[in-house]
């Protein structure tokens, strides 16, 4: 089963991104204070959060090709997590994770902890602490209002000139301290934008909300790939 570029996506964002750091053009050092400012206050909220349920809007914009919109949902409870959109979904419930292909009828199980291990899997957490890996360069690119909203937009860029995705912008709202949107560049004129429909920090999650039950899915394909 292909690994869904999800965390791509939120998500986001494919493995090329974390490719060793040859050819450097400029260095995670050089990054924007005031960026950085406005990164550490988006990570202490959303770790001071208990939970967190969110819908969001996936476009996939590729040359020459119809544009792709999906609408999803994303849910966190500390390290347990559940990301559902039409074709698939990610489920973990902190120590198994279920890649489930909706089409295909198949769920892959994998050791949630290997996986957190692995870089081409992007995890919530990841997402909002990847200024800290030190892979990217980073810059308050644009701060404007937009009606009584204040916009925020930082931009990274991979310390690797050979990286895929030479852009990701983060867009934020500086009042609510909320990412509004997520967007990838990537260098075949590719476009992967994630936009935030709404964000609700007091869920309530049914019971068995992170874990996948094979048997309730008639003939679904297993592959348990934990060791």
């Amino acid at each position: 089963m292909k690994k869904i570029p999800l965390f791509l996506l939120m998500m986001c964002f494919v493995a090329s991104l974390f490719a060793q750091n040859e050819g450097q053009f400029t260095t995670a050092a050089e990054s924007d204070p005031e960026a950085k400012v406005v990164l550490e206050k988006l990570k202490k909220k959303y770790n001071g959060l208990e939970k967190i349920e969110a819908d969001f809007t996936l476009t996939i914009e590729i040359p020459e090709e119809d544009k792709i919109v999906q609408k999803g949902t994303m849910a966190q409870k500390g390290n347990q997590y559940r990301l559902d959109m039409p074709e698939q979904s990610i489920i973990s419930d902190g120590t198994t994770l279920w890649f489930h292909l909706k089409g295909n009828n198949e769920v892959q199980i994998n050791d949630a902890e290997e996986m957190m291990d692995d870089e081409s899997f992007m995890s919530p957490q990841k997402i909002i602490e990847m200024y800290e890996n030190g892979d990217f360069i980073y810059i308050l690119a644009d701060q404007y209002s937009k009606g009584a909203t204040i916009i925020q937009q930082i931009e990274f860029k991979p310390v690797d000139r050979d990286a895929d995705v030479f852009k990701i912008r983060v867009t934020v709202d500086k009042k609510a301290n909320t990412i509004k949107e997520l967007k990838a560049f990537s260098k075949d004129g590719s476009r992967y934008t994630i936009d935030m429909q709404s964000f609700n920090t007091n869920p309530t999650f049914a019971k068995g909300h992170f874990t996948f039950d094979p048997s309730k899915f008639d003939d679904i394909y297993v592959e348990d790939l934990r060791m």
